[in-house]
């Protein structure tokens, strides 16, 4: 066979026309629903099969698994999502990959699409100049769908006409009668080709096209599917390596729900194959091959009537067959893909042509009846596109029906397989209140609490994390501990956002007196909480530009910062105390002589300061950063009191 560099480099070009059609497809429907993609994926309740059906919608949109698999992966290490979550999303996203495959199957092979592509491109490429971002964004959706089946076409034409080339055939035949060995052979180069090309639409559409061509047979096929659905899990995990272990842990988890399914499949696999081939016969709508049966009193004869057949039927004598295993039932079968491409309206002209042959053989003609024929993948090509969607959806659809009942099993799997690794794995997560629907007033308030008890904890390991940068010499160390405290504060923030929002919905509600002023109380305690935070973080910054500026700290500034670090600690550690116990049982009395210690103390390191810059002691420079350290030290006392003073007010 000619089949040289250039024609595989046109194969190439090919796959990369589609995939970038593809991508831009994909990233303009992910802008116009950006936003509302967000919310649906944020809003996810523990309803796993509200899960499977956002995953399902959300990559029927953007055309892309991966696309959401790694959105989910993203979602998870944030927080947003919970493990238990993200496996029903990702379970309904490998159902919505399979969407790309009946779109490839119909209008890819049947329909001439790509004439269509330079009009499409023509009406999206001057919406990619107007001002309104929603609108450039549908000429990128117009423009990415055009180049897509551009691509599909070009692919078509770039793999090897084997019909002319039967030495391919016999290469590959030695690889594809192995019975399981071949199936299993089959998997890896599927999933090798989707690792390769980074997305299972495009090793979809590749697999296709070869056997629309010929080039694999349509069991072989379906095994290749199989293993693109193990290949596209690579590009989640590919995400997670940089994230936390709840975002490693929900990769895992598309990754084993998609071999499971390979293994159950690959025992059913000749029962499976032969179902399709076998539904496809009995439908002839759906292979897109219509035959009918012409029946007659006496057989006319066979080489003259194919002839005159042939020279009546003319352009579409190219898409007909018939078997004369049975001269006097004459079955005739249409290809009514190839002929739709060709615009041939193949079932009324050869009607046509074998009525008026039958006619001029002077036989009894007309009675005819539609039968009930279709093509089998196994042995007609056109009907293969069809056969590989019918075989992909219903493999997904079922696996996604035998396994989402076990999703709190899968979870536990992963992360017996994964566990944390300690304060870099945690993530911001609400344990006690969530998005729907609330109970009474009274029992709000008390959930509402519960989580303020853990917002209180996660202050208290912000704050530990803080002392630690005074003394922290590596750089290594340094910088992971102010990506530590980073972390801390953005969940901080998270968490006074979402408690607030709770306790706000709460209010809408008729309280009592007695509720209205523990809402609040309770709404001043996560403010305070907030802002202890936000000053731990000033800290944390103020103490990278002192090791920035190289203006560090002597021996007695450290020994006093110390002093202060343990007073205030002190006070934040009688906080979460107070904040775990029965809130009318908290007493002021510690929390003031604390107070009143640490303001004592503050007095005291500043008139010394001042005293030591006069004399200088140490660089003016570095006192400055050290009278910071000292004043965001005493305000964090102060908003730590005001939280045990607030717990009082409320009982």
């Amino acid at each position: 066979m000619n089949y040289s560099l250039f024609d595989f480099l046109s194969l190439v070009g090919a796959l990369g026309f589609f995939i970038y059609g593809m991508k831009v497809m994909s990233d303009g429907i992910q802008k116009v629903a950006g936003n509302r993609m967000r919310k649906i994926l944020s809003a996810m309740t523990s309803n796993r099969l509200f899960g499977v059906f956002t995953g399902f919608f959300i990559t029927s949109l953007v055309q892309s698994s991966s696309a959401t698999t790694v959105m989910v992966v993203s979602f998870v290490n944030a927080g947003l999502l919970s493990l238990v979550e993200s496996i029903g999303v990702i379970m309904g996203a490998n159902i919505g990959t399979t969407l790309t495959a009946w779109l490839i199957s119909i209008f890819g092979f049947k329909v001439k699409i790509s004439a269509m592509a330079l009009p499409i491109i023509a009406f999206g490429f001057p919406m990619l100049f107007s001002s309104k971002s929603t609108v450039k964004s549908w000429g990128e959706v117009l423009i990415g769908f055009a180049l897509l089946f551009m691509g599909l076409e070009f692919l078509k034409g770039s793999v090897p006409d084997l019909q002319s080339n039967p030495e391919v055939l016999e290469f590959l035949s030695h690889y594809t009668d192995k019975g399981v060995l071949s199936t299993l052979i089959f998997i890896g180069v599927g999933s090798i080709i989707t690792v390769v090309v980074q997305s299972s639409s495009a090793a979809m559409a590749l697999t296709l096209v070869m056997c629309y061509q010929g080039w694999i047979p349509f069991p072989m096929a379906a095994a290749m599917i199989m293993g693109e659905n193990i290949g596209t899990t690579i590009t989640a995990n590919l995400a997670a390596l940089v994230a936390n272990v709840h975002a490693k842990r929900a990769a895992r988890a598309h990754f084993l729900f998609n071999v499971f399914g390979v293994v159950w499949m690959i025992i059913a696999f000749p029962l499976f194959i032969n179902n399709i081939n076998n539904y496809m016969a009995d439908n002839p709508t759906m292979s897109g091959v219509g035959g009918r049966t012409y029946s007659f009193n006496e057989a006319p004869e066979e080489e003259a009537f194919n002839q005159n057949v042939t020279t009546r039927l003319g352009e579409a004598a190219d898409f007909v067959s018939w078997d004369w295993s049975e001269p006097q039932r004459l079955d005739v079968h249409y290809e009514l893909f190839k002929a739709s491409e060709n615009n041939i309206n193949i079932d009324s002209v050869a009607r046509i042509a074998f009525q008026e042959e039958l006619n001029a053989a002077g036989l009894i003609a007309g009675q005819y009846e539609v039968q009930n024929v279709g093509a089998r993948p196994m042995e007609e090509a056109s009907a293969i596109p069809i056969a590989l969607s019918i075989f992909h959806t219903t493999f997904n659809i079922l696996n996604v029906l035998l396994l989402v009942w076990f999703v709190p099993f899968i979870a536990r799997i992963v992360t017996r397989f994964l566990p944390a690794k300690g304060v870099d794995d945690e993530v911001f997560q609400l344990s006690f209140i969530g998005s729907g629907m609330m109970g009474t007033a009274e029992l709000s308030i008390i959930e509402a609490r519960k989580e303020i008890s853990k917002f209180g904890e996660i202050t208290a390991k912000l704050y530990d994390a803080v002392p630690q940068l005074l003394h922290a010499t590596e750089e290594k160390k340094f910088k992971k501990l102010l990506k530590r405290v980073a972390k801390y504060e953005d969940m901080t923030d998270r968490m006074e956002l979402e408690i607030a929002k709770y306790l706000s919905k709460a209010s809408e509600n008729e309280l009592s007196k007695d509720a209205s002023r523990r809402v609040r109380s309770m709404l001043s305690i996560i403010s305070d909480l907030e802002t202890i935070g936000d000053l731990c973080y000033q800290i944390a910054q103020n103490m990278e530009r002192r090791r920035e500026t190289k203006a560090y700290f002597t021996p007695e500034l450290r020994q006093k910062s110390e002093q202060m670090f343990h007073a205030v600690e002190r006070s934040i550690e009688l906080m979460t105390k107070n904040l775990n116990q029965d809130y009318e049982k908290v007493s002021l009395t510690e929390a003031k002589d604390l107070e009143e210690e640490i303001n004592e103390l503050r007095n005291q390191l500043r008139n010394e300061h001042l005293e030591n810059i006069e004399k200088g002691l140490y660089p003016i420079h570095s006192g400055m950063y050290y009278n910071d350290l000292i004043h965001s030290l005493e305000k964090i006392g102060d908003h730590a009191f005001d939280v045990s003073e607030a717990i009082v007010l409320e009982a």
